[in-house]
């Protein structure tokens, strides 16, 4: 038996003791040394989450280290050896994983989500599902898979250097989205209404912040830009508002990419996604490639990685994690350390 944290229900978490997982070919048992909690596990534990089930074993943003592997696994997932993990399944056969996008697969079931996570002593997980990683500190492990989702929406929205990019949203993902336009050369402008995660965005590379509760968001946009709008506009919210603002601030010609998703129906005047011939794109989880470019940028910037973590917490007290994270919703990310 382990220990695990369980979400058995509103705002109610709890550890029990689970079953050891078998150990099965191609398979391998990770010692999970770090988890970052995401905004769908403080959506879980509200009871906002209508894709999980409980009880749930929350957490996918995971950092361990290999205890043992199953038959026919390969050498380099040797016991000792740190690991990066991808949380999502691909069944390898659905209209997205024929295409090679696997990260939106039909099928997915997300660590945490629509299978339980990873918040427990140990997890086993195809060996697939692992990047062999020494070179980080263990703790910026757990870091890795959020960044990649907003450097996934980076790279669909094709961001190039000299563009010019709205974020909206400054929470995990959103800073992963500013971090990855700014790493290619774009300059970017954060909206947030949170000082403390504007003042973060700015120490990432955004040149201009703007607080959405105090300032007129199109008018501050359009001043920095000459009135033409940004090239991409990417909402990391999930709001009405958010979503027809994102139309908003696009220049003519320009994209818009979509990471978070409203949880109401959304109204537009759809003029303006002809008007503007506006590339209008989802962005959905990461590729291996995403998180391969987060881990070379976290490996560059060293120290810097750590002003991203707001609080770890230890294992411990991980019954403790989610309440203080609904109590001080301006944290950025939270950790739990074993």
């Amino acid at each position: 038996m382990i220990r695990a944290l369980m979400i058995e229900g509103e705002n109610v978490t709890r550890f029990h003791q689970v079953e050891r997982q078998p150990l099965e070919p191609g398979k391998v048992r990770v010692n999970v040394r770090h988890i970052g909690l995401c905004g769908s596990d403080l959506n879980t534990f509200k009871g906002l989450n209508p894709l999980v089930a409980l009880p749930r074993i929350p957490g996918h943003e995971i950092g361990g280290e290999i205890i043992e592997v199953g038959a026919g696994v390969d050498a380099i997932y040797a016991p000792g050896a740190r690991v990066i993990v991808m949380p999502y399944t691909n069944c390898g056969e659905c209209s997205s994983c024929r295409k090679g996008k696997v990260n939106a697969c039909r099928y997915n079931k997300t660590l945490g989500v629509q299978q339980d996570g990873g918040l427990a002593e140990e997890i086993v997980l195809p060996a697939g599902k692992l990047i062999v990683n020494d070179t980080l500190a263990p703790r910026r492990l757990a870091l890795v898979e959020p960044l990649s989702v907003g450097f996934h929406a980076v790279e669909r929205g094709r961001v190039e250097k000299a563009d010019r990019v709205a974020v909206i949203g400054c929470g995990m993902i959103g800073m992963g989205a500013i971090i990855g336009a700014v790493a290619r050369g774009a300059e970017v402008i954060a909206i947030d209404p949170s000082a403390e995660k504007r003042a973060l965005a700015a120490r990432f590379g955004a040149v201009e912040t703007i607080d959405p509760m105090n300032e007129d968001v199109v008018a501050r946009v359009n001043a920095w830009t000459d009135g033409d709008g940004v090239d991409v506009a990417m909402e990391a919210v999930g709001l009405p508002a958010t979503f027809t603002q994102a139309v908003d601030l696009a220049c003519f010609g320009g994209r818009v990419v979509y990471i978070g998703y409203s949880k109401a129906p959304v109204s537009y005047q759809t003029q303006f996604f002809n008007l503007k011939e506006l590339d209008i794109m989802g962005s959905r989880n990461a590729m291996t490639s995403d998180f391969l470019a987060v881990v070379t940028h976290l490996e560059r910037i060293g120290d810097d990685a750590d002003q991203l973590i707001s609080k770890v917490f230890p294992f411990d007290d991980a019954e403790q994690a989610l309440p203080y994270w609904d109590g001080h919703r301006n944290a950025l990310k939270i950790v739990i350390e074993r």
